[in-house]
C-alpha cells in the first residue's frame, strides 16, 4: 500500500476552512461579530507566524459546537460546506486526487482541524481516510473539548504512526503534500514531500531538501 496524504487548508482546498468557519458563523449571527473576528484573525496570524497555542486555538473553535443545539449546528455546516467549501476546491485539486487514485494509492487527508468541520469535506473528494482533531461528545452533545492528540505539528506524526501501527501498513513510497511549514515535522518524514503552495518558510526549506514545489 503506497499512501498519498494531503493537508486540507491552503492545500486541497484554496482557503482555510478554520478560518471560513468562523467568519460564516459571523455572518449567520451565530456568534458575535467584534470578539469572534478578531479572536479567528489573531488565531490565523499566529499559526502563519508558527506561534499558535493550538489547545488555546481549539477551545474557541469547538465554543459554538458546545453553545448551540446540535441540530442547528449541523443544519450551519451543511450550508457551509455548500456555499463556502465548494468553491474552495479547484479543479486542479480534484485532479490531483484523482491521479493519486488513479495511481492506486490509498488517499488520506491530515489536518489539524477538527472533524466536526472536516469529515464532509473529506467526503467532497471521496477519501474515506482522514486523521482531524477530534471533537468530543457525550450523550449526543458536543462538549466543546477534544480527545486523543492533536492533529497539528508533531501531533500529525504521532497520529500518523498509531495509524500506520494499528493497521500493520508502512510509510515506504509515501506522498505528503502541504503548504505550511507547521508540517515540516510531517514532511521529513514521507518518502515524497511535496511543498504545494508553500508559505516563505516552507519554500526555503523545500528548496534546501530538494523537495518539489508545487504552486497553483
Amino acid at each position: 500500500m503506497t499512501l498519498a496524504i494531503f493537508d486540507l487548508d491552503h492545500t486541497l482546498l484554496n482557503g482555510d476552512s478554520d478560518y471560513a468557519w468562523g467568519e460564516f458563523l459571523v455572518e449567520k449571527g451565530i456568534v458575535d461579530r467584534n470578539s469572534h473576528s478578531r479572536r479567528n484573525a489573531k488565531y490565523l496570524a499566529d499559526y502563519n507566524a508558527g506561534k499558535l497555542d493550538f489547545n488555546e486555538f481549539i477551545t474557541f473553535q469547538l465554543e459554538p459546537l458546545k453553545n448551540n443545539p446540535r441540530q442547528l449546528i449541523e443544519r450551519m455546516r451543511a450550508t457551509f460546506v455548500k456555499e463556502i467549501i465548494r468553491p474552495m476546491i479547484t479543479d486542479k485539486a480534484r485532479d490531483l486526487v484523482d491521479w493519486h487514485r488513479r495511481q492506486g494509492h490509498t488517499l488520506m487527508i491530515i489536518t489539524s482541524t477538527n472533524r466536526f468541520i472536516t469529515r464532509p469535506i473529506a467526503d467532497e473528494f471521496g477519501i474515506e481516510l482522514l486523521i482531524a482533531t477530534e471533537v468530543e461528545e457525550v450523550d449526543g452533545c458536543f462538549t466543546g473539548r477534544t480527545f486523543d492528540t492533536p492533529s497539528f505539528g508533531e501531533g500529525k506524526v504521532s497520529r500518523l504512526k498509531a495509524w500506520v501501527h494499528k493497521e500493520n501498513e508502512s510509510l515506504t513510497g509515501s506522498w505528503f503534500y502541504s503548504d505550511s511549514h507547521n508540517d515540516l515535522p510531517l514532511l521529513r518524514l514521507v518518502e515524497n514531500p511535496v511543498a504545494l503552495n508553500p508559505d516563505p518558510i516552507l519554500k526555503n526549506e523545500a528548496r534546501l531538501q530538494n523537495w518539489r514545489i508545487v504552486e497553483w
